[in-house]
Formats: C-alpha cells, structure tokens, sequence
C-alpha cells in the first residue's frame, strides 16, 4: 500500500467528518454568505484553526465570486487547492547525509518508536544509521531503544541511566565521524518547558552538535501525537523558540477526528510536516506528501 491508501486509512476519522459536513452543507445550502459561514464553521471542527479557516475560506470566496462558479466540484477542488497550498507555506526540507536528527518533544508522543522507525527507513534507503541514547532521564528508555536499533540493524551509542545526555551526544558524534555514518538519529527526554533543567539540557546537546559537528546537516525535528490536536500549538511554539524547529513528525494519526490542526500550525508557525507515522510496525513511517494529506481528507 503506497502513502496515499496508508493516508486514507489513518485519516479516515478526520475524513468522514469532513465530507459528512460538506455533502450536507452542499445539500442544503447554495453558495452565498452562509454557506461561506458554514464552510468555516467545518474546517474549524476538524481543528483548523480559526485565523487560516478565515483565510482559505476567504481565498475560496473570491474566487469562486470572480469566477461566478457555483458548481460543488469546482468549489470543493478549490478548497483542496487551498489546503495544499497552506500546507506548504512551510519550505519542506531533504534529509541529506552526512546528517544528525535531533527528535525532541513531550512525553509519550511515541519517540522512541518513530526513532526505530526512522532508523528502519533510512536504512532501507541504503544508508548507514546510528542512534544516541541520549535520553538518560527516563528509566529503562537506552533498553527500549537498544531493542528498536537492533531491528533497524542500527548501531546505537548508550551510557548508563543518569549519565550526562550531552556526552552520549558527543560519543555518538566522534563514532558517526569515524565510521563515516550518513544519518546520527538523537534521542532526547520527554520535556515540557515547565521543566527548566531538562530545557537547559537540550539547547546544551544543541551547542554540542553545532560546536563538533558543523559539516553534518543538522535537523531538530518535534514528534508530535496528532490526537493533541491545537494544543500541539503550544509544544511547537516553545520548542521552536528555545531550540529552533527545522520539521514535524506526526504520529496516532489514526487515533483522531481532528487531524486539520496540522494544517493552521504548519501554516502559522511556519513549520512543515517532514514524516508521518501510519501505523505501529517499525515499517509505518512515510515521508510527508502535502498533496496526498490533502486529497486524503477528501
């Protein structure tokens, strides 16, 4: 099954609301003021947020007025032309070797598992992969990752519970560069930014990457668990703005009805989506295609 039916299948709850809601709205309801109001009223129940459902829905009005369209077809194709767009307001970006992945975010948003996942996938894209432990916080997390990296056929680089996050980064950076590695995939402790001590040690293993490694790529990606919906906003914004974000993971996708929040956060903050999770095998990981996220909703 290619991205796109994977896509389907794990937005098929945020799907049926949205084309309920349209079919009933086109039932009963020609093109006009209201029926604008409550094309509005649609994206923002699938999470849209309220400023980029005003102006998609803005966008689709004054086209459609300019046009003098008021056939369904025509209309809906405008609104899916609209979502595209808004969903790659966001520069993508390419993952290009030698590269070192940074994966930050809350706790249990799935990290460890996307990690695995992330591993598997470059390597079956022919590349050369090794992961640092550098979640030292969280008991038992060097064993569960271990288990995921030999899965992957990944190597990985660990120190004991409790040890220094940033000297696992910087072991794992002089073994990469001996080896010639092409992708060094981070893990970090689940944090919130209540959690000043852990913050200070990301932005440390930040420095590290930046100061040992300065000719790799380097990418901090958020994993982001899709069923959080808008409150996703206030992970991306803080952690974009202590550490800088280059790109999102998304992961339960299939879990939620509100799967449009990514569309306004992507667009407001100017993040792009980079993978999506499809489900829980260690080969249920994609890269992001705006246009297929977006005929899938349909």
């Amino acid at each position: 099954m290619g991205l796109f039916g994977k896509l389907k299948a794990v937005l098929a709850k945020t799907r049926d609301g949205i084309a309920k809601k349209l079919n009933e709205l086109f039932a009963k309801n020609k093109l006009g003021d209201e029926f604008y109001e409550e094309l509005e009223d649609i994206l923002i129940s699938s999470d849209v947020s309220v400023k980029t459902a005003m102006e998609i829905v803005d966008e689709i009005k004054e086209t459609a007025i300019k046009e003098k369209c008021k056939d369904k077809e025509y209309v809906i194709n405008l609104l899916k032309d609209e979502l595209f767009e808004t969903l790659n307001y966001a520069d993508p970006i390419k993952i290009i070797p030698p590269a070192v992945i940074m994966v930050i975010g809350v706790n249990g948003v799935g990290k460890t598992t996307t990690i695995g996942k992330l591993a598997n996938k470059f390597a079956r894209e022919k590349k050369s992969v090794t992961i640092a432990a550098a979640d030292t916080f969280r008991a038992a997390a060097a064993d569960q990752l271990t288990v995921w990296a030999e899965r992957a056929k990944a190597r990985i680089i660990k120190h004991s519970e409790g040890a220094d996050a940033s000297a696992v980064v910087f072991d794992a950076i002089t073994s990469s560069k001996a080896k010639k590695t092409d992708v060094l995939i981070i893990d970090t402790a689940g944090r919130l930014h209540v959690k000043s001590n852990l913050m200070e040690e990301l932005k440390k293993m930040d420095r590290v990457v930046k100061r040992e490694y300065p000719e790799a790529n380097f990418y901090k990606l958020i994993a982001l668990d899709a069923t959080t919906g808008q409150n996703a906003y206030n992970h991306v914004e803080v952690f974009n703005k202590e550490v800088g974000l280059d790109g999102i993971i998304l992961t339960k996708l299939d879990g939620t009805a509100k799967g449009g929040f990514i569309i306004s956060l992507s667009y407001e903050l100017e993040v792009p989506v980079c993978y999506v999770g499809t489900g829980e095998k260690i080969d249920d990981i994609e890269d992001f295609d705006a246009r297929d996220f977006v005929e899938s909703l349909f």
